[in-house]
């Protein structure tokens, strides 16, 4: 199956060189050259638009920050349309607008081709091996057809339902997500002004009903002080307002997710739209003077578990 990969960022280089590291006959696109020309020597070819790779691949996946970039690759001069047809799948692995994918997926499925919303979970550490979790929302038959190449990108790749359902459960994942860092910066924060060793606060809370996968990873790096999750401000934002749009849609009245998204937007005017995600814990250091750091804790999480092909996970 020839695979086209537009998007070679922090999550879809990662996912684009999983592909490659498995002999998958790949081709590539991105803004940035240098991006590109680290596959190509790799064995990856480097195409020219949108448009030609849709013409030349069976399957063209695409992994970019914002819902305004998926349109342009999609519809904009030489985008996909333009080369899409029948025999072709479109894979969306961005975090994304479940009503603008469902768009754009008609447009698609106009061509003759299909499409399907992908996103994964479980940081980009995952990413990089491969043993990412993945969303897959589409019909059954492109589910199954997609199926080889999802389980060489995750370990565990769930089928949703219909175009659009794997995004509106990204999101979600996210915001629940998103809610966790925030309660950690302030069970950490708070041990500290009680005058507790913060490598044993991280361990009191991983042995107890307090654990997560938020606090194994995101926990890890705040203590160590880079707060590198490779994970941006303006991409936690973008995240937690579609799950917020998406309730308030559905005629919701949340209590939480409101606080979390103005939180969250005065971290990013505060520290920066590319600041990490995690950098939210200079909202507790800087007004009380405590420094949220511990000495024995990595700098950057990696995924340490053996790289393992995927399987569907089955509901029931």
């Amino acid at each position: 199956m020839k695979t086209g990969f537009i998007g070679l960022g922090n999550v879809g280089g990662k996912l684009a060189g999983t592909l490659l590291r498995n002999g998958i006959d790949l081709t590539v696109r991105d803004l940035d050259p240098g991006a590109m020309a680290r596959f190509v020597e790799g064995g990856a070819t480097a195409s020219e638009s949108p448009a030609s790779m849709a013409r030349a691949c069976d399957t063209v996946i695409t992994c970019l920050p914002s819902p305004a970039a998926c349109a342009e690759v999609v519809e904009g001069p030489d985008g996909l349309l333009a080369g899409l047809g029948p025999g072709t799948i479109w894979a969306e692995m961005s975090t994304t607008d479940a009503a603008e994918v469902r768009r754009l997926g008609a447009r698609v499925v106009k061509t003759g081709a299909e499409a399907a919303d992908c996103p994964v979970s479980g940081g980009c550490h995952r990413a990089a091996t491969g043993n990412i979790s993945i969303f897959a929302g589409c019909d059954r038959a492109t589910f199954e057809a997609l199926l080889p190449v999802l389980t060489l990108l995750g370990r565990r790749v769930l089928h949703t339902g219909a175009l659009g359902s794997a995004s509106e459960l990204k999101v979600m994942t996210n915001y629940l997500a998103t809610a966790n860092l925030l309660s950690l910066c302030e069970a950490l924060t708070t041990m500290a002004a009680a005058g507790h060793d913060l490598a044993t606060t991280y361990e009191a809370i991983r042995i107890s009903s307090g654990n997560s996968f938020v606090h194994e990873t995101e926990s890890q790096v705040i203590l160590n002080g880079s707060r590198d999750i490779g994970f941006t401000l303006d991409l936690v934002n973008k995240d937690i307002g579609l799950f917020q749009a998406l309730a308030e849609a559905h005629g919701l009245d949340l209590t939480l997710s409101p606080l979390l998204v103005e939180t969250f937007r005065q971290a990013e005017a505060a520290f920066g739209a590319r600041a990490q995600s995690d950098e939210i814990i200079r909202r507790y250091e800087a007004p009380t003077g405590l420094d949220i750091r511990a000495p024995g804790f990595p700098a950057e999480m990696v995924d340490d578990e053996p790289e393992e092909r995927g399987a569907e996970v089955r509901r029931g």
